[in-house]
């Protein structure tokens, strides 16, 4: 169950202040050398990995409205990979993983983000984000909060703890 309160905050729309950390934000990164302009893109497109829809990957990769990447990767005309429940989390955590290791300014966004929860208020996604009831099990806001306890792991690493 999600938990917004006065010690979390909310994210949901890119123009927002804190929309650096939605998927549909504009910051690309690389993966095994391939450019994706956004998470979402990213996310989207590994629904048709190793399937023989593969050529969906270069077509979602290619679009330029996010949102449609989002419309392709929910047709279910053409079969994802049997095994997406499975790795959709662990999708999910490199995409972002990247997105904040290739920039600078959104990994020190992120830091700055303390320890409050981040909740994703999407109203109509359960899984991902909070609900509109907020009874949504919010793994978006956990995959960022695991990645930004991680990246505050390796900052006092780096600094010998200090």
């Amino acid at each position: 169950m999600c938990i917004f309160g006065s010690m979390s905050i909310g994210f949901y729309v890119v123009d927002d202040p804190y929309g650096f950390l939605c998927n549909f934000s504009p910051h690309g990164f690389e993966v095994d050398g391939v450019y994706w302009p956004t998470v979402e893109h990213y996310f989207q497109a590994q629904k048709f990995k190793g399937t023989p829809h593969e050529e969906q990957m270069q077509k979602i990769r290619a679009l330029r409205r996010v949102k449609d990447t989002k419309r392709m990767g929910h047709d279910r005309r053409l079969a994802i990979r049997a095994d997406w429940e499975d790795v959709k989390v662990d999708v999910m955590r490199l995409a972002v993983r990247r997105k904040f290791e290739t920039h600078d300014d959104l990994r020190a966004q992120l830091l700055e983000t303390g320890d409050e929860d981040l909740v994703e208020t999407a109203p109509s996604d359960w899984f991902w984000g909070c609900g509109a009831d907020g009874t949504g099990e919010n793994h978006l806001g956990r995959v960022l909060m695991d990645l930004r306890a991680s990246l505050r792991d390796d900052r006092s690493g780096a600094s010998g703890g200090h």
